[in-house]
Parts: structure tokens; sequence; C-alpha cells
């Protein structure tokens, strides 16, 4: 495959990489103008793997009669945050929704969905511009990073406080093909206000209910949403007496989640959603074996107060890999990430402790001591 690449930004790279950029990855004109001006020849297929590029890669598809999913409109069920709950069946339950149209007072969401309620980008965007709203004042300030013009821009929600998992898998002909339960260890909420973000792969043998929950729930999900064939990323809230629906992406999970998915269980999912893209029919790797180790995943900031290098961690934890660099000029990305971790174990719950520990290390600058994984 020759790739040919629609970035919102441009691509540094050592390879000469072919590339063009746009202004706005979700403005569909933008990006098929940018997809027929590059004379790529014979196109083979369209592939995203960013949330933003879902949609348009849907519409390229149809306009270019290229395989994988044509079908823009019910991409829209997995963009929309108010779209996708409003068609959910009263047996999934979920946040109630409501967009907050220009002009909208503090008082009508306050009564609808009480308080604290959660203001977001109603097609999402990775925690970015997502606030919880407990006052006339946070209301406004939560609304301030929006353009003001449009009444479908932003989505309010009732407020769920319970730890947050997350389902990757494979939607195929209708059916849950194979899926991985990963737990947060901090909401991505909190990893925008400065926290690390880190997660891990849960057991299955450890927690069957939860994982049978998961399940039950992605394939009324997928189902009622009428996914395409497709890796998809669901999230839920875990509370007590079950699981809440979070919300759910019809693309590959964010952060390090497939590669931690591919050590641990040894599933491509990137692999299966270039093949789904090239009109290929992957067949189920799947199967659920016990896993020899589990793997999560850690992305490293600068700490709070003072300095760590790559050795002050190596020295307290030991990593199956590790980057971070220790420049104070070191690129910033998503979450305040300058590097990042992978870290496994054969006890799952043990992996998340220990992952516990290296988030407390690199937050505090290693005032926190710690202890070598086992």
């Amino acid at each position: 495959m020759d790739p040919f690449y629609i970035v919102p930004t441009p691509v540094v790279s050592s390879e000469k990489v072919k590339f063009r950029c746009v202004a706005d990855m979700e403005n569909v004109q933008e990006v098929l103008r940018s997809a027929l001006s590059a004379q790529a020849g014979d196109p083979a297929g369209v592939l995203s793997v960013h949330e933003m590029g879902v949609f348009p890669a849907a519409c390229l598809r149809g306009q270019l009669n290229l395989p994988g999913n044509a079908d823009s409109r019910k991409v829209l069920n997995f963009r929309d945050k108010y779209l996708q709950k409003s068609l959910l069946p009263p047996k999934v339950r979920h946040a109630r929704c409501r967009y907050l149209p220009v002009g909208t007072p503090y008082e009508e969401p306050a009564a609808e969905l009480g308080t604290p309620f959660v203001v977001k980008p109603a097609t999402g965007a990775g925690a970015l511009r997502t606030s919880v709203v407990r006052s006339p004042e946070e209301y406004a300030r939560a609304l301030e990073p929006f353009s003001g013009r449009s009444d479908v821009e932003v989505v309010a929600e009732s407020f769920v406080d319970a730890p947050e998992v997350y389902l990757d898998g494979v939607w195929q002909h209708g059916t849950l093909q194979w899926s991985s339960l990963s737990s947060n260890h901090i909401s991505p909420l909190s990893a925008v206000q400065g926290g690390v973000l880190a997660a891990h792969v849960l057991d299955r043998q450890r927690c069957p209910d939860l994982f049978e929950q998961a399940e039950a729930m992605a394939r009324q999900v997928l189902a009622t949403l009428e996914a395409p064939d497709c890796v998809f990323h669901m999230e839920a809230f875990h509370e007590p007496d079950g699981l809440t629906f979070g919300e759910c992406a019809v693309r590959l999970p964010g952060a390090l989640s497939p590669r931690v998915n591919r050590l641990t269980y040894g599933v491509d999912l990137l692999d299966i959603e270039i093949a789904l893209a090239l009109g290929e029919s992957p067949e189920p790797p799947y199967g659920h074996r016990t896993p020899d180790r589990f793997h999560g995943y850690l992305l490293l900031r600068h700490p709070r107060d003072g300095t760590l290098t790559q050795q002050d961690f190596e020295r307290a934890f030991s990593f199956d890999e590790l980057h971070y660099p220790s420049a104070p000029d070191a690129p910033v990305g998503p979450y305040g990430r300058v590097g990042h971790a992978v870290v496994s174990d054969a006890d799952e719950s043990r992996l998340g402790r220990t992952i516990d520990e290296i988030a407390r290390f690199n937050e505090t600058g290693g005032a926190c001591g710690g202890s070598p994984l086992a």
C-alpha cells in the first residue's frame, strides 16, 4: 500500500510522507477536495483511526465507490451523543442527555438533569471541553470554549459519579466476535485536568459478571444503533448495582489500548480495521483464552513539582516499554502526555496496583516510593 494522509497538522517524519492538511477534519467538502486533488491513482480504501475522521471516511467511501462502511447517516449514531442516547432502549441504562441550543439558561439543564451535570461537545473530543457544572458561574465558563453559534454543538448530560471501564472489540456480521474489557485508573476528564491517564486489561476469570454485563450491553447497543462491521470502543460507568452506558464509537480505541490488547491477547485491532477498510472479511482471531500476562499503559506527563528522568522511573519500577524525554521543552500531547509506559503482570490485580504507584510517582515527581514490578 502507498498511503496518502489527510491531516489537521503537517506530518513530521524522517521518511517522505504524502499528505495534505485541512483546517477541519469534519469538513467533508474540504476532506473530499483534498482526496480528489491528490491524484492518488487507484484508491483501495479509506481508513480513519480518530473519531473526527469517521464521518468523512464514510462519505469518501460512498463518493469514491470504495469498500467498507459508506452509510454516513448511521455513522452519526456513533458521533452525536444526543442522537446516540435518544435511540437506546430503556433496558440500556444511560445518562439523560439534551442539546444546549444557543442562549439556553443554566436553570433549564439544572432543572431537567439535576446538579451537578456535564457539559461537553455533542460529537465528543476525548474529554476536551468537557466540564462538570455545579453553578451558573461554572455553566458560563463551560460554554466559553464553544462557538455559541450552533444549536447542536453542545450537550448536557446527567452526571454519573462512578469509575469507568471500556470494552474494545470486533463487531462483524451483526455479532460480537471478540472483546477485551479494561479499566481506567482515573477518568479522562481528570486526566485533562492534570492527572495521569492510565488503564489496564481486566481478567475475565476474576470478574466474570462484569464481563458478561459489558458484553451484553455492547450487543444491545451495537444492534440498536445498526453498527457496521467494525472495530468499536464502548465506555461505561461501573456503579455498585451494574453498568451505566457512557458512549460507543465505531473506531479504534485511543491512547495505547490497541497495543496492550495486542500484547495481552495477540489480537491486532489496527490490522482488523485496515482489513475492513479494504473490503476484506477478517476471520475472528479470536476466542477468550486466559493471557499469560496482562498489560496496561500510562501516558506520562511532567510532574506537578520537580523533575523526573527516564532513569528515575527505571530505578523505581520495571517496564515492558518506557519512553520519557526529560527535556523541559519536550512536545506535550493529549492529556499532558510527554512520554508513555507499558507494564505487565501475570496477576491483573497486582498490575492495577503497580500502575497506581507509577501514576503517583509521576504526578508527585518521585515523592511516592515505588516497588519493583513482579
